[in-house]
């Protein structure tokens, strides 16, 4: 396995392209209605944060969005979701190709989220972490009336602060225990990953979100995990000290967020699923998909409001599901 060093630890390949969409267009795209597509896979953790923030901030109508199959081969996602496998607006059949309009020799990993310039069919940037706080803050313009403040200048150092433990031990946390190549290695990023859960545990046993009395990025970027973890990470990726359903306090702060408009919504466990256990042959080599969990449960009374807060602040929730980017029946819970 390529992404697991010599000490049997996993390794994410985080060099990214950085090009920056911004209002003054400093690094040659400026923020313009309808020039650009967001494109995801509703599977990938980083993906359903840009899906998210997206339609909380209501960019929908101008940034288009085209959603990449949950399965990939070793060459690329693929638009095997659209008619003919090939995106409506790129006219690519994989996202491969927008990377290689960008750069013919581009070395790295091609991954979602990409943000793609559709004049050219060429990548901008697949930078997922400044994708959405540009989303927050360059792209204000454009936010739907009511837009929830997610990255407020007087709480970022603390929405950093916490979103890069919340990186680095948990989102890329469950990755470090699936992969381990070393029985040492999973023991020591298991022992990382649980530590950092009762560190969450007991900073929500109080407050609401993780950084003030509202929805802030930091929340974002947990909840996509959270998501993931007793229909995946549990089981395939041996994160099995405990089910987010046997941790309280995160389990009821999930499902909170679950049923804020935005959140659950955009999240589809069958494609989840259909990713992690076909594509990882090397953890799952018979590819068989598990039936479980029972995802009723996430739409049970959670009791958060009793802490008081205010999902969007002086905003409002956002309204319904653009037609044609709701996640398919029976693919979300209930």
């Amino acid at each position: 396995m390529t992404y697991v060093n010599k000490q049997g630890e996993f390794n994410r390949d985080a060099n990214y392209i950085s090009t920056r969409i911004t209002a003054d267009g400093r690094d040659g795209y400026p923020v313009e209605p309808g020039r650009y597509r967001l494109v995801v896979a509703r599977a990938c953790p980083w993906a359903n944060r840009t899906i998210i923030v997206r339609r909380l901030l209501g960019l929908e109508d101008v940034l288009s969005i085209g959603f990449c199959g949950p399965t990939h081969d070793e060459r690329s996602w693929t638009f095997d979701l659209d008619p003919g496998g090939v995106d409506p607006v790129l006219k690519i059949p994989r996202i491969q190709d927008a990377y290689f309009k960008r750069d013919p020799d581009y070395p790295k990993g091609i991954t979602v989220p990409a943000v793609v310039d559709v004049p050219t069919g060429a990548v901008v940037t697949n930078d997922f972490a400044q994708i959405t706080l540009d989303f927050s803050t360059e792209w204000t313009e454009y936010h739907r009336e009511g837009a929830p403040q997610l990255y407020p200048e007087n709480l970022r150092d603390e929405i950093d602060e916490v979103a890069k433990r919340v990186y680095t031990e948990v989102n890329n946390g469950v990755y470090r225990c699936g992969f381990a190549g070393s029985q040492e290695a999973y023991d020591k990023a298991y022992d990382r990953l649980f530590a950092t859960l009762d560190w969450l545990t007991e900073r929500l046993s109080t407050q609401r979100y993780l950084v003030g009395d509202t929805i802030t990025e930091a929340d974002v970027r947990l909840f996509t995990t959270l998501a993931r973890f007793d229909p995946v990470y549990h089981g395939h990726f041996k994160c099995n000290r405990s089910k987010l359903a046997e941790m309280p306090v995160l389990w009821a702060y999930a499902r909170d967020l679950f049923q804020t408009p935005g959140f659950g919504d955009t999240t589809d466990f069958v494609q989840i699923k259909q990713h992690y256990y076909i594509v990882h042959t090397d953890i799952n080599p018979t590819q068989v998909v598990p039936n479980g969990p029972d995802l009723a449960n996430w739409l049970t009374p959670h009791g958060r409001e009793t802490l008081g807060g205010r999902p969007f602040g002086d905003g409002t929730p956002p309204g319904p599901t653009k037609a044609g980017e709701e996640v398919p029946a029976g693919h979300s819970a209930g």
